[in-house]
């Protein structure tokens, strides 16, 4: 039961309601556009394109063809990348691969990916991948996810790095979305 106004005929309700038909309906973009209502105009079926021919990744999305033929990386980057897998070697790291992405994106040339067996091991090795390339005069333009070690992101121009905990290397899987991508063989000792 509405309680009504002393003085007046109506109740509170009464007068809500009134208010509310008054003020201008809003309508949401996620509701289809009424038939009579304005000058809605008809939109075609979407169709979706016919997808081209050519080999899929695992995950379904399109994937270049497999690297053949010399890389068209730079050398420098090369002997960076090296540097970083021999520098991560000696700290311990496991599972290092050097993949070669030179032509197949603009960011970079290599992609280093390692794995730290803890979020300690993890942030030693960024680190010192940061000091080994500092004292040769190379600094990394960003570096990201130090705070909780779990995957650090490291950029340094034509090589960017990727330290991962367990955990976050398979869950994100890399490895799998460069499938295609040419290998680096893992130095054993420093270039000469």
């Amino acid at each position: 039961m509405a309680a009504t106004k002393k003085g007046s005929g109506g109740s509170k309700n009464d007068d809500n309601e009134s208010k509310r038909a008054a003020r201008p309906k809003l309508r949401s973009s996620h509701e289809a556009p009424k038939l009579g209502a304005g000058k809605a105009k008809r939109r075609e079926p979407i169709v979706p394109k016919e997808p081209k021919a050519g080999p899929r990744s695992k995950r379904g999305s399109r994937s270049l063809p497999p690297a053949t033929g010399p890389s068209v990386a730079s050398e420098a980057a090369r002997e960076l990348a090296v540097t970083i897998a021999i520098t991560a070697l000696d700290k311990k790291a496991i599972g290092l691969e050097i993949l070669d992405v030179a032509g197949r994106v603009d960011y970079a040339d290599f992609l280093v990916l390692m794995t730290g067996r803890s979020d300690r091991q993890v942030a030693s090795l960024a680190q010192a991948i940061e000091e080994a390339l500092r004292k040769k005069g190379k600094r990394a333009t960003s570096v990201e996810g130090l705070p909780h070690a779990s995957w650090v992101l490291m950029d340094f121009g034509d090589v960017v790095v990727h330290v991962f905990q367990e955990e976050s290397r398979s869950l994100y899987d890399l490895e799998g979305l460069w499938m295609d991508a040419r290998r680096l063989p893992v130095p054993l000792s420093p270039p000469s």
